[in-house]
């Protein structure tokens, strides 16, 4: 692969993740969070977003698509980069390790989530709060998806830092430092949203 294409490819990977990827999920986990207000409140809001119009096109051109290339090529990066913090072990290159190894665990966590629920949908199943106590109500899938959220709203956040050093937005140490702690407190609101979320199906 030429430095040009893979220059494109990475600034694509870095674009998606935020608009629509980044997006999307902030959505999903408010949409499940509604949960806490009961299973009729979380069926309804579940029900809306499932009746969209046009839905099938804006979950293959909004979501999916998108999801599949930053995964894919997110796998791409995690298993060419050169991670270093055994020599360099700052907070920057704990972050860029972190964001590698939440990245592949991501692959393998939102594969299971969507056959969980959207396979099982188109096999005729009925995706409601029914079905997520059912799938929470085993510790095991407790633990596997509280890691899911916590790795989701890490890797949305921290990568959420790179989109803003990457395509210019912060550039100067002091700006960098304050988008640190943007991020860091959306990382903690998004992952407070999505564990109540969990914990209201048990």
């Amino acid at each position: 692969m030429s430095r040009e294409s893979d220059f494109y490819l990475r600034r694509l990977h870095s674009l998606l993740g935020i608009i629509p990827v980044g997006l999307f999920l902030t959505q999903h986990l408010v949409i499940n969070h509604f949960a806490t207000r009961g299973e009729e409140a979380f069926n309804n809001a579940s029900n809306f977003m499932g009746n969209l119009p046009f839905v099938l096109f804006l979950e293959w051109f909004v979501i999916y698509i998108p999801l599949m290339f930053h995964a894919f090529y997110g796998v791409y990066i995690a298993f060419t980069a050169k991670n270093n913090v055994q020599r360099y072990g700052t907070f920057r290159n704990w972050m860029f390790l972190l964001q590698r190894i939440t990245g592949v665990f991501l692959v393998i966590f939102i594969a299971w989530h969507i056959w969980e629920t959207r396979i099982q949908k188109a096999l005729g199943a009925e995706v409601n709060f029914d079905m997520m106590a059912e799938i929470l109500s085993s510790p095991f899938m407790l633990v596997f998806y509280i890691a899911g959220v916590i790795a989701a709203t890490f890797h949305l956040a921290n990568g959420l830092w790179s989109f803003a050093v990457t395509w210019g937005i912060a550039q100067s140490p002091n700006s960098q430092k304050i988008v640190s702690y943007i991020t860091i407190l959306a990382f903690l609101v998004l992952s407070v949203i999505g564990i109540q979320a969990l914990f209201a199906f048990v």
